[in-house]
């Protein structure tokens, strides 16, 4: 549900206004429009960049914690204790640490780079002894250093260059040669690095060990500073919010007043007047106009809320949509559990988000909830289905099973108008879904124009619907009786009035009648793209089952000629990587397709806009670990 808001206008003086914003940032349920658009001021260019800086080394932090894990335990300082200018500072001077630490990690790692660049070119030669080599260039010869394919090698070098072999790495050997002049010979010329190949392995050591020191001191700061760093982090988020709000008003009256506007939510509106009228502010209350840009909050019961996440992927509503989650939410839970279409699966993925349950933080939570309600869902679609770790149980003779075995829909055992029994419930369970859709596009036209602008929506689900019916269920073997035949017929007659000649009021019924028209031809070609759509259900679901079988066949079939003393051992590793393949994939499309089917067939019917902006009220944040 979307909840109502009121627009709410203020008018304080220049001497009131640092304190009326104290007042309403203390209130904590204003959301404040930014009246003066790019306008800012340098507290908050310095505060912006402030928190960017705490974004980086934060990332930096956690990437360390991740990449170099320790045992070592570390008492971390609790903010709390701290006042807001300890904290500030203490934070800033870590973050400093962690900015020289990151500044010396990279130079000492292109460093690394560039020692074992020369520890491999030096290799082959050993430790060359540099000093004689320049003892023999001061008598004129010339030392050089060359590789070429060993069978490209030429004796005749050795006789005129004294090209002497030093060593042979995957088939090219390297020599040395030493002449007057330099040689002309066909092989790669090597500049070899100015010390000798002990110096450069030592300073690798100690290049190592100056990065494990660095690694170490981030861990350090991450285990003791983190939440000192996080708890400014949230400090200076509240800087730039206040900073904003400071800055979002218009000048009246000679720049005497100052103009601010903002949003409340109307179940606090009561609250808020009676807290303004105490600070003696100058306000005015009204219902939004229709072009206003209204922040949104949505709210749900615990079900619905779940899958608000997947809705903000879409984008929010808009305060003329209807909030669609609670209509998608079982639908969308329904097609992940049709696409993955495995029970053994499903188990996999309720098991581990029961014990994610239990490790997540609160906030959370819900995803692991989410997990468990989709896993479910795909435990019971599995089992409707037979379907279990990529075994058909409609094709075993397992004693167990021989009871309920002619149940599972499957089509082996029965078929729909001579289509597996799966496909046409995927297209049923998407016209039902584009049925919805099109009611809720009749609410809201209904909702913002009237009642009467819902009729061409409200007419295309009762023909559809009583078509459906009329036709459907005599070919299911449904004898229909006489007078439910003529009911059908006259609703179908009374909806292609509505159709036609009532689904814009605001137009004639030559108009009416053209638009009628198109929006039959659009629907004519539309549903049936849209119910077509909703067989990738049932093909998902069968692609899974196939490949989960496939996999089954290759660790029977690869290992039939072991003893099962040893075949066990490659049977499972066989069945882990083919179902742990397997299970990736069907994750995957299980998301991506229930969410194409929710943003595109079923919000399009639905007339679901989207484009809104979050509710975000002025208020304190706190930290909270």
């Amino acid at each position: 549900m979307i909840t109502p808001m009121r627009k709410i206008t203020f008018l304080v003086t220049n001497k009131e206004y640092e304190q009326f914003i104290a007042d309403i940032r203390r209130l904590g349920v204003v959301h404040v429009d930014e009246l003066q658009s790019g306008v800012t001021s340098d507290e908050f260019e310095e505060n912006r960049a402030l928190a960017e800086r705490y974004k980086n080394a934060l990332k930096e932090l956690s990437f360390a914690y991740e990449t170099y894990k320790t045992d070592r335990q570390f008492t971390a300082i609790d903010p709390s204790e701290m006042s807001r200018d300890e904290l500030c500072a203490e934070a800033l001077s870590q973050i400093e640490q962690i900015e020289t630490l990151f500044q010396r990690e990279q130079d000492v790692k292109r460093r690394i780079e560039a020692t074992e660049k020369n520890i491999k070119v030096l290799e082959p030669w050993g430790d060359v002894d540099f000093d004689q080599i320049a003892e023999l260039e001061k008598h004129g010869y010339h030392v050089g250093f060359f590789a070429c394919p060993t069978k490209m090698l030429k004796a005749e070098w050795a006789d005129l260059y004294y090209a002497t072999p030093i060593d042979e790495v995957d088939k090219k050997t390297y020599f040395v040669t030493f002449s007057h002049e330099h040689p002309d010979i066909t092989a790669e010329t090597l500049e070899l690095p100015p010390k000798p190949l002990s110096t450069y392995r030592d300073e690798l050591s100690q290049l190592k060990q100056q990065l494990d020191d660095i690694h170490s001191n981030q861990l350090y700061i991450n285990g003791v500073y983190r939440d000192v760093i996080q708890a400014a982090q949230v400090e200076v988020s509240n800087d730039i919010s206040l900073s904003k709000v400071q800055l979002s008003y218009e000048s009246v009256a000679g720049d005497a007043l100052k103009l601010m506007q903002g949003w409340i939510p109307a179940e606090k509106e009561d609250e808020v007047e009676e807290f303004l009228d105490k600070k003696k502010i100058f306000y005015e209350t009204e219902q939004p106009d229709f072009d206003d840009k209204v922040p949104i909050e949505i709210k749900n019961n615990k079900y619905s809320s779940l899958f608000e996440p997947i809705l903000k992927m879409y984008s929010l509503p808009n305060y003329h949509d209807l909030d669609v989650t609670p209509y998608f939410a079982p639908f969308f839970m329904l097609f992940f559990g049709l696409c993955m279409g495995d029970a053994g699966y499903g188990i996999i993925i309720f098991l581990v988000s029961l014990i994610l349950h239990g490790k997540l933080k609160e906030e959370q939570k819900p995803y692991a909830t989410l997990g468990m309600f989709l896993g479910g869902m795909t435990i019971v679609c599995g089992a409707l289905t037979g379907s279990f770790f990529g075994i058909d149980l409609t094709q075993q003779d397992w004693a167990f099973l021989a009871p309920v075995k002619k149940w599972f829909i499957n089509e082996h055992n029965f078929k729909l108008f001579g289509y597996s029994p799966m496909m046409v419930i995927s297209v049923i369970i998407g016209l039902i879904q584009v049925l919805l859709g099109m009611v809720l596009a009749g609410m809201k036209a209904a909702k913002l124009y009237g009642w009467t602008y819902g009729i061409g929506k409200f007419s295309w689900v009762t023909a559809l619907l009583s078509a459906v019916l009329l036709f459907g269920l005599p070919a299911c073997g449904v004898e229909l009786p006489q007078y439910v035949q003529y009911v059908f017929y006259g609703l179908i007659g009374l909806s292609a009035i509505g159709i036609f000649f009532l689904n814009n009021p605001s137009k004639n019924i030559l108009l009416n009648f053209g638009g009628g028209v198109w929006d039959t031809y659009g629907m004519a070609t539309g549903l049936l793209g849209d119910l077509l759509s909703y067989i990738r259900l049932f093909a998902l679901g069968l692609t899974g089952g196939v490949l989960g079988s496939v996999f089954n066949s290759l660790a029977i079939d690869m290992t039939d000629s072991m003893s099962w003393s040893v075949r066990w051992l490659p049977m499972l590793i066989i069945l882990l990587l083919g179902h742990g393949i397997n299970f990736a994939l069907c994750m995957i499309s299980s998301f991506v397709h229930p969410m194409r089917l929710t943003f595109v067939e079923f919000f399009k019917n639905a007339n679901f806009e989207g484009g809104g902006k979050a509710y975000e009220p002025f208020r304190v944040k706190t930290y909270k670990k």
